[in-house]
């Protein structure tokens, strides 16, 4: 089976997250409610909007394989159990992905249409994800917790998909 150029990027993205998610599941209460100027909200907040966002892009493109979560109070723990389902599904959606000018409806409960071509919304799911992740750490550091290593060289190394060789003259 021939995997989907987007593969690497969605498989990093949810791996990132949990792996974010994990490094926050120890934190009190209180740090959970760091906030720090410039970013979404506390590291509660951001990691709830962060994960909901990701099933309702889900939600949509992949044909209601993944629910919409509302829930404004699950934990850490919560979120997680959320989150880890969701690379299979992002792999199912990008291995189907075919035209990305294809134009994707989504209906809003306030009565709008948000109509945006296939390729525009996964970009936007890959963006949104980073940008709150780097929020988070961005936090994380402020309360003196050192982020997990989240970039997407970590996620290679780890998925065995990129090595470091001494080059033989």
């Amino acid at each position: 089976m021939t995997r989907s150029i987007l593969d690497d990027a969605f498989g990093h993205h949810v791996w990132a997250t949990l792996r974010l998610l994990d490094a926050c599941a120890h934190l009190t209460e209180g740090e959970l409610e760091t906030t720090v100027p410039g970013t979404y909200g506390s590291i509660i907040d951001t990691l709830r909007h962060l994960v909901e966002s990701d099933c309702s892009y889900l939600a949509l493109l992949s044909d209601g394989r993944v629910s919409d979560i509302h829930e404004t109070q699950l934990d850490v723990a919560g979120l997680r159990a959320a989150m880890e389902p969701n690379g299979e599904v992002w792999a199912a959606v990008v291995a189907a992905a075919g035209d990305p000018d294809v134009e994707v409806v989504r209906h809003r409960d306030d009565g709008t249409d948000s109509i945006a071509p296939l390729g525009i919304r996964l970009s936007q799911v890959v963006h949104h994800g980073t940008d709150h992740r780097s929020q988070v750490c961005t936090a994380l550091t402020s309360i003196g917790v050192e982020p997990p290593g989240i970039d997407v060289w970590d996620y290679a190394e780890q998925a065995g998909r990129r090595q470091e060789v001494q080059r033989v003259s």
